[in-house]
């Protein structure tokens, strides 16, 4: 089967979902800086994945799919600092990081069929 819109790709989907969870967890943060780089770090698996798709060939769609892998261990990296910081319960910082990697693995996964 032929993916024909982004919004098929299941690791589109969960990734929207990490980047509405990230908006939503971080919203009260004053540390706007952190702030904005983790829900930019999110927005940007989503958004590559989609750019990718929209783009012509398995070669780039590829490049922006690793794009999109690098700004999930973005988002783990940040989830560290978030966590120390107290910005995040253990519970948040677990549900936030296993999404991330579940994101990770399927779009390893999904290179490799490319």
């Amino acid at each position: 089967m032929k993916i024909t819109k982004f919004e098929d790709i299941i690791a589109w989907q969960k990734a929207s979902r990490l980047t509405l969870r990230c908006y939503d967890d971080f919203k009260g943060i004053r540390d706007f800086s952190f702030k904005d780089q983790i829900q930019r770090a999110s927005l940007s698996i989503m958004n590559n994945i989609a750019e990718g798709l929209e783009r012509v060939g398995n070669k780039e769609f590829k490049k922006f799919l690793y794009i999109a892998k690098g700004s999930c261990g973005e988002v783990r990296s940040m989830l560290y600092l978030a966590l120390e910081l107290k910005y995040i319960s253990q519970e948040e910082f677990d549900h936030l990081y296993n999404e991330s990697v579940e994101i990770s693995k399927i779009l390893s996964g999904f290179i490799k069929t490319l």
